[in-house]
C-alpha cells in the first residue's frame, strides 16, 4: 500500500518589501520624467538612456507590485500551487525590458558617434547628479528586502544599474566640461548599456531556470539524496526531484523504499520531513513510502542509485 504525505508553507511577501516597491514606484515616475526632460532641454543621450532604463524600471517596479498581488491569490481547482509563479514571470519580463532598452540606446549612440552633437555639460551634471542621490535613496529602501524574492531581487537591480547609468552620466558630463569633448556622451551611454545587461543576465538566467523547473541553486540533489539514505529504516531513494514553485518555495517529490516492510511508516516519514526541513529549507514535500522494489517501474533513470539498493528481491 503507497503511502503518501504532502507537506506545505507557503512563503510570505513581507509589508516592507512592498512598501518599499511604492516607494520606489513613485519616485522613478517622478524623476523618470525629470530626468527625460533634462535630456532633451540638454541634448545628452547619457540622460536620456538614464530616462529610459527608469521607464523601464517604472514598468519593472509596477509589475512586481502587481506580480506580488496576483501571487497573493489562493490556490484553485486550475492553479493547484497558487499564482505565486507570477514573481518569477514578472522577473523574467524585467529583464527581457532591459535588453530592449539597451538595444536602442546602443543604436542611437552609434549615430551620435558617427555624428557628435553638442552637450550642455553643466545642465547634464545637474540632473545625472539629482538622478543619483535619488536611485541611492530608492537602493536603500528595497536593500533590506531584496532577498525576500526573485521579484523584489529585480527591482533592487533594476534601481542599482540605475545608480550606475547616474554615475556614467556625471562621469561623461565633467569630462564634457573640462574638454568639450562630446563623442564622450554616446560612449557613456553605450557603457551603461553593457552595465545594464551584465546585471540583468543573472536574473534572466535564473528566471529560466526556475520556469525550467532546474534544481535551485545551491543544492545538490546527490547529497539530498545521501542525507533521506542515512535516516534509519530508508535502503533506497529513486524518482528524486527537487524544483522551486517560486524564488523562495522549494518542493521535493520522490520514491522512498524501506529496508525492513515492518518498519513504522509514519516514523520513517517524520525523520525524512525532519532532515529536509532543518537542514535544506524544504518544507513541500511528497514521499511515497514502498516496502519493496516491486513496485518501481522499470523505466530507465528512476531505478536506485547503484550501491544503494536493498537487500529484497526485485
Amino acid at each position: 500500500m503507497d503511502d503518501h504525505h504532502h507537506h506545505d508553507h507557503a512563503g510570505h511577501y513581507h509589508a516592507a518589501g512592498e512598501k518599499g516597491l511604492r516607494i520606489a514606484l513613485f519616485i522613478t515616475v517622478g524623476y523618470m520624467a525629470v530626468e527625460a526632460a533634462g535630456g532633451i532641454f540638454f541634448n545628452s543621450l547619457a540622460l536620456l538612456a538614464d530616462a529610459g532604463h527608469m521607464l523601464s524600471d517604472a514598468m519593472a517596479l509596477g509589475l512586481s507590485w502587481v506580480a506580488i498581488q496576483i501571487g497573493k491569490r489562493s490556490p484553485t481547482v486550475r492553479h493547484t500551487f497558487g499564482f505565486k509563479r507570477t514573481e518569477i514571470l514578472a522577473a523574467l519580463l524585467n529583464g527581457v525590458a532591459l535588453w530592449v532598452i539597451v538595444a536602442l540606446i546602443v543604436y542611437e549612440a552609434f549615430l551620435r558617434l558617427a555624428q557628435p552633437q553638442p552637450v550642455a555639460g553643466m545642465g547634464m551634471l545637474i540632473v545625472a547628479g539629482i538622478g543619483l542621490t535619488v536611485n541611492l535613496a530608492m537602493a536603500r529602501i528595497l536593500f533590506k528586502s531584496r532577498a525576500e524574492n526573485l521579484n523584489l531581487k529585480s527591482a533592487f537591480l533594476h534601481v542599482l544599474s540605475d545608480a550606475l547609468g547616474s554615475v556614467g552620466a556625471i562621469g561623461a558630463a565633467l569630462i564634457i566640461l573640462w574638454t568639450g569633448r562630446y563623442w564622450v556622451d554616446p560612449l557613456v551611454s553605450v557603457l551603461i548599456g553593457v552595465l545594464i545587461l551584465y546585471s540583468s543576465w543573472g536574473l534572466i538566467k535564473e528566471s529560466v531556470h526556475i520556469l525550467m523547473e532546474g534544481v535551485p541553486l545551491g543544492m545538490d540533489v546527490t547529497q539530498i539524496e545521501n542525507a533521506m539514505l542515512r535516516q534509519s529504516g530508508v535502503c533506497c531513494v529513486y524518482d528524486l526531484h527537487v524544483w522551486s514553485i517560486t524564488s523562495n518555495r522549494t518542493a521535493l517529490s520522490a520514491h522512498v523504499v524501506l529496508s525492513d516492510p515492518h518498519r513504522d511508516r509514519a516514523a520513517v516519514l517524520r525523520g525524512l520531513e525532519a532532515i529536509l526541513s532543518e537542514s535544506y529549507d524544504i518544507k513541500h514535500t511528497t514521499i511515497q513510502i514502498e516496502d519493496t522494489h516491486e513496485m518501481r517501474p522499470p523505466t530507465e533513470g528512476i531505478s536506485c542509485r547503484p550501491g544503494t539498493t536493498c537487500n529484497l528481491v526485485d
